[in-house]
């Protein structure tokens, strides 16, 4: 794996920030989310041949770059940041990931080199109707068929689960919950996108009917794929949710510099001056914890799971109250619909839900403690 230097983070960042200030402006986030496909498909070309984006974490002998979850946390800050509208999440993050974390070679030597070139798009759909993301509760059956599989049962929450080439799907079989490949034009599979409070974040359910599908990994599995696979996306879940909080302070700030209420700046008023000053406080552990919590993924250290774990609560919390505060600054304008500060407190409270919400992000961090 390649290890990046300081100076090197900075000069990706920059290349990232540069990229999606001229691509994912408010503007174009708000066309993205009317559209169909939720994102702009040139956009995506652009960002994987340009900057190679998808390749990021992808091992060398796949065709990616070999980089690990420290760059990936700095991609997705920015992306978080401007409230990017493209399949990154779930093909980089959740597909990837579980590609890597299945222990298939021959998936990966099929599926991988795509992903890196950008013409591959993937997601992974686990949770059913009850949003739980726990291998253990999945209800959707698998049995043999021929030399294959056929899956029958439904998934909610697929992330851009409408448009994914690849759909990763956890059913069950005689031997336990096990990992199984759908393509996105199979017999059999329908997808509708679910109306969520969230729309730069296309979520979608799928309905499979008989639909075949390829075993990857061992049968019985995916629950320890599974366990692997929500580590390392609560990680890269934190690392965007700290982009979005770092975002939601900026825009704090800057309103109450210019905004003038009886002849002085609002923010020289202590009640808006300890507002940003208690958002500063939750940026900064937020991305201390998604950061510290890369660092050990990428070095293998044992304490990763709990850091992992404390990322997620910590930039989940960290997320949601700087969008609340955000709008509480900027006073009557800010409860506007229309108001910018309204997407990020939508993707605030996605983002917290999306892996289950607190009960079951809290319960993860006391069984990593041993607790």
């Amino acid at each position: 794996m390649s290890v990046s230097t300081d100076s090197e983070l900075e000069e990706l960042r920059a290349a990232v920030r540069g990229f999606l200030d001229a691509k994912s402006s408010e503007e174009a986030v708000r066309k993205a989310m009317d559209s169909t496909p939720r994102f702009d498909p040139l956009v995506w070309t652009q960002l994987a041949d340009q900057l190679r984006l998808p390749a990021l974490t992808i091992p060398e002998e796949y065709g990616g770059d070999g980089f690990g979850l420290v760059e990936l946390g700095v991609v997705l800050e920015e992306m978080g940041r401007v409230l990017l509208c493209a399949p990154f999440f779930s093909t980089v993050v959740l597909g990837v990931r579980t590609l890597l974390a299945c222990g298939d070679h021959e998936a990966r030597a099929r599926w991988l080199p795509g992903i890196a070139a950008g013409r591959v798009t993937a997601t992974l759909a686990a949770a059913e109707d009850s949003g739980s993301w726990d291998a253990a509760m999945v209800s959707t059956r698998a049995v043999p068929s021929g030399e294959g599989w056929t899956l029958t049962g439904r998934k909610s929450f697929v992330v851009d689960g409408t448009t994914a080439d690849l759909i990763l799907v956890v059913a069950r079989t005689t031997a336990g919950p096990s990992l199984f490949a759908v393509d996105r034009g199979a017999p059999g599979l329908s997808a509708e996108p679910m109306d969520a409070l969230d729309a730069t974040r296309a979520l979608a359910r799928l309905n499979l009917e008989a639909v075949p599908a390829r075993l990857v990994g061992g049968e019985g599995l995916a629950g320890r794929t599974m366990s692997q696979v929500l580590d390392t996306a609560s990680v890269a879940l934190g690392a965007e949710q700290a982009g979005g909080a770092r975002r939601c302070l900026e825009a704090s700030a800057e309103y109450a510099r210019n905004r003038y209420q009886f002849g002085r700046p609002i923010g020289s008023f202590q009640a808006v001056k300890h507002m940003c000053a208690d958002m500063l406080v939750q940026v900064e552990l937020a991305e201390a914890t998604a950061r510290e919590a890369a660092r050990l993924a990428d070095e293998g250290g044992p304490e990763f799971p709990v850091a992992a774990a404390t990322a997620h609560a910590c930039c989940s919390r960290a997320f949601v109250f700087t969008a609340l505060e955000n709008i509480q600054v900027h006073g009557g304008i800010g409860f506007t619909w229309e108001h910018p500060a309204h997407l990020y407190f939508r993707r605030a409270k996605s983002s917290q839900l999306l892996f289950g919400g607190p009960a079951v992000y809290h319960e993860r961090l006391l069984d990593r403690l041993g607790i």
